[in-house]
């Protein structure tokens, strides 16, 4: 496989020769900083928690290339490669070409990183770390990623992590699967770590909040245009909310029925800006009985202004209009609000 096919763009090249009775090879490392993305990756398989995914972008942290790969072959001692940094630390790599006996590592390839220079870190330093390591497939130019998905926690009691059963040599070194190619085999690392976060964000949910019922009197009904109209502001825990309604209906419903929608609206000062629950009872107030109308409604609200839920149809025209019936009393009506649940966000420590 020619340097053109190999595709690795590495930005730079230390080449150490080391001859030998049988051939000559060369290591060539490369330590690559951009970050990736995953949207070519997919799985290949996965056992014991270990998944093992293809994918086109370069390891960000270590590329390891060994040329001449045949002459280290069933060599028990591991390759040590340079000390590169990432993610603020210093780290080899080591690579056991026939397989760490030590960690079942028998008839496979291993490769591990381990974090070097630790003299100047505070006692009692931990590290921890989310680990990738890759085998480049010259065939499908794409990297195997190989990660079990757990947190390694690297300390001065264990200051090395990795696979003992990265790849199988039966796979590595059949020259059909492209992991190796003119007799060439690449290798890298993905260190990120991670801190864990000093604070969460703390979602409750608030029953019968203090101050929950709004009352609303629109005077005046049966001058009211064919609009919508809306009732002052009120706070209920750490969002202000108002009512809306359109006295000739809407939608479907109109011009036969009443309507009735709750708002969400702006927030109080230092609130925790977040979608907000909020279940209600909309009523239309009977003034002359508790024989009130009465619809349950509840809904996430997002966090932009204006976001209405609600019911088309209360009540009939035809019966608010009905003087008996005693909903629209000295030609006015009286809607309540009450918000029986709200959300309140807070954020609060780990």
């Amino acid at each position: 496989m020619d340097s053109q096919k190999l595709s690795l763009g590495f930005i730079s090249l230390a080449f150490l020769f080391i001859t030998s009775s049988s051939a000559e090879f060369i290591i060539q490392q490369v330590t690559q900083g951009r970050g990736t993305e995953y949207n070519s990756s997919y799985i290949l398989n996965e056992n014991l928690g270990v998944t093992r995914v293809l994918r086109e972008e370069r390891p960000s942290s270590k590329i390891v290339t060994i040329t001449s790969f045949s002459v280290i072959k069933g060599r028990g001692e591991p390759y040590e490669s340079s000390v590169f940094e990432a993610a603020g630390y210093k780290w080899r790599l080591v690579l056991y070409v026939n397989g760490n006996p030590n960690d079942g590592g028998n008839d496979h390839i291993s490769l591990y990183a381990r974090i070097e220079e630790t003299e100047s870190l505070p006692v009692g330093w931990e590290v921890n770390v989310d680990l990738k390591l890759f085998v480049y497939n010259g065939k499908q130019y794409k990297y195997l990623t190989v990660t079990d998905g757990l947190v390694k926690r690297y300390n001065n009691a264990k200051k090395e992590w990795g696979y003992g059963q990265l790849i199988p040599q039966s796979t590595f070194y059949n020259t059909n699967e492209g992991y190796i190619e003119q007799d060439i085999g690449s290798f890298g690392a993905e260190i990120f770590i991670v801190n864990p976060a000093q604070q969460q964000e703390k979602v409750t949910f608030i029953s019968n909040p203090p101050n929950n019922v709004f009352t609303w009197k629109i005077l005046r009904f049966s001058n009211l245009e064919d609009k919508f109209y809306y009732s002052d502001d009120f706070l209920v825990e750490d969002r202000y909310w108002r009512l809306g309604f359109n006295p000739n209906g809407y939608q479907g419903e109109r011009p036969r029925a009443l309507s009735i929608f709750l708002y969400a609206q702006g927030y109080k000062a230092n609130a925790v800006v977040t979608n907000t629950w909020g279940a209600v009872n909309l009523r239309l107030k009977n003034q002359r009985s508790t024989n009130h109308r009465q619809i349950y409604s509840a809904a996430w609200y997002p966090i932009r202004s204006g976001y209405g839920v609600g019911v088309n149809n209360i009540i009939l025209l035809a019966d608010l209009n009905d003087a008996s019936k005693g909903y629209l009393v000295n030609d006015a009506i009286i809607f309540e609000a009450e918000m029986v649940k709200v959300s309140v966000t807070n954020i609060v420590s780990a």
